[in-house]
């Protein structure tokens, strides 16, 4: 049996823990539905993909998904906590946090400056770069820790605005990092990232997600087999097919719509 021909919702089994939930969610933009009905299960522990064509309403779905968006209609839960119609910020303090497709960073301030006050602002000292030295000084080793962990020990004192575009995403990772966060939502992590860069980041997210759920966008098929326990295909809105990597790849729908006759080799 094809995973197009399952619930769209039973991604978990009875005896999974879902971390992040979605029931009906729909979004409507001036008439136009971008998202229609989708029901989501992510479960703990697990990274989980969202993939399909362009249009198919992966991006609308993660916007939701983060509150950056409202739903028009439908519920969203994190470990069985309601977080319908939360600001980002509310969300970010029930442990969700995201990464975003274009990079925006400082270039005037080093990775290890970024991560301090990213820092200080989950502690509850804003985002403010009038701050001590002091209050930064408080935040020094966790801000190693987490730059380490990305692999940016050997830039960490260098402007942002020199660093390649994969080490700029990789900081990125940092600054999600020191969110702390439960379910971590990464979109397009490898997006305009050549081969080598895209290697190292499949490694990174493996490496970031010990301990973690995580569910990522990305248009390429090699990170998405190398790194997804679970697949959501979408289409026009709606989830076409869900199941693991080899059970979408070779479902015929999947094929027609998204990723080509090649495929099915």
């Amino acid at each position: 049996m094809s995973p197009a021909d399952l619930d769209p919702a039973a991604a978990a089994r009875d005896t999974d823990v879902v971390a992040l939930s979605a029931r009906g969610l729909t979004k409507d933009f001036r008439g136009f539905r971008a998202v229609r009905d989708v029901d989501l299960d992510v479960v703990e522990g697990q990274i989980h993909a969202l993939v399909g064509p362009n249009g198919a309403g992966k991006t609308t779905l993660f916007n939701l998904l983060t509150g950056f968006i409202t739903p028009t209609a439908g519920t969203i839960t994190v470990h069985g906590k309601d977080i319908t119609g939360q600001s980002p910020e509310q969300i970010a303090h029930q442990g969700v946090a995201r990464s975003f497709q274009i990079t925006s960073l400082f270039d005037n301030l080093t990775p290890h400056e970024h991560v301090e006050l990213a820092l200080q602002g989950m502690a509850g000292g804003g985002m403010r770069f009038w701050r001590s030295d002091k209050a930064l000084l408080a935040h020094r080793d966790r801000a190693d820790e987490l730059i380490a962990q990305v692999g940016l020990s050997h830039l960490a004192d260098r402007a942002a605005g020199e660093l390649a575009y994969g080490q700029k995403r990789a900081l990125e990772m940092a600054l999600v990092l020191a969110l702390d966060p439960q379910v971590m939502l990464l979109d397009e992590p490898t997006a305009g990232m050549g081969r080598e860069d895209v290697d190292r980041t499949i490694e990174l997210v493996r490496q970031i997600a010990t301990g973690r759920t995580v569910v990522f966008v990305d248009h390429n098929m090699h990170v998405v087999g190398s790194l997804a326990h679970h697949v959501t295909v979408l289409m026009a809105g709606e989830v076409l097919a869900q199941g693991t990597y080899d059970q979408v790849r070779t479902d015929e729908r999947v094929i027609t719509a998204y990723l080509g006759e090649e495929s099915h080799a």
